[in-house]
């Protein structure tokens, strides 16, 4: 059986819910954050060597990295997968396929980066320090999220609304892995970037994603898939 060593309110939430949709049988570890670091706990590295989380381990086989790991469990048991699961990996040479390879690198190589530098900037006001130095960390953080972040984002944010008002999913008319592989990223861009109310397109991905049985049963096992709060400009 695998066995999904899963963080929470983390990346690990789309492993989750693509094992759900694949009708998966598996054991499911949780970790709890550090309270104080929200980091991943170090018994984590017992696992794999990063001490990061998704990792799942199957038939002796340890995988970790998000996008490894649904390439890995759709190459191994989606491939008998019917109806709308059919394309989770789009023929070879398709125009789908080329989309599909282009979110899943996406998702990580460019749009997180972000994500992840807006929400450690928007904290570092709120870390301990002298209060005279606050005014200043403060300047700082929202300099680079004005000026920097938040425009790369916005782009970011357009290029994929335009992109979802001609495709049905991300890499066409068919569910992937790339929308499993984008399903935390377009949660915590909504989330984290004051004009997400400006993106229609991206809200209606997300709805349609959340009201999934496969989902919601991912996320009464899982648990919230971002922590309960919203970086406010």
């Amino acid at each position: 059986m695998i066995t999904v060593h899963h963080l929470e309110h983390s990346r690990s939430q789309r492993i989750l819910w693509l094992l759900e949709e694949l009708g998966l049988p598996y054991e499911l570890k949780i970790y709890k954050r550090d309270a104080k670091t929200r980091l991943a706990p170090a018994e984590l590295k017992k696992i794999h060597p990063l001490g990061k989380s998704p990792v799942i381990v199957d038939k002796g086989e340890v995988v970790a990295e998000s996008g490894a790991i649904i390439e890995y469990l759709v190459e191994t048991y989606g491939t008998k997968a019917k109806g709308e699961l059919a394309k989770l990996q789009p023929g070879v040479g398709s125009a789908e396929h080329r989309q599909c390879r282009f979110w899943m690198h996406y998702a990580e190589g460019s749009l997180m980066n972000w994500l992840v530098m807006k929400l450690v900037f928007a904290t570092i006001p709120t870390q301990p320090m002298p209060f005279f130095a606050r005014p200043i960390a403060r300047g700082i953080s929202d300099a680079v999220i004005n000026k920097l972040i938040d425009p790369n984002l916005n782009t970011a944010l357009a290029f994929m609304e335009a992109h979802l008002a001609t495709h049905e999913w991300f890499s066409g008319a068919d569910l992937s892995m790339a929308d499993f592989q984008m399903s935390f990223a377009v949660d915590a861009a909504l989330s984290r970037v004051a004009k997400g109310k400006h993106y229609p397109k991206l809200r209606h991905f997300k709805q349609r994603m959340e009201a999934r049985p496969a989902y919601q049963r991912a996320l009464q096992k899982g648990g919230p898939t971002l922590a309960d709060f919203q970086i406010k400009k």
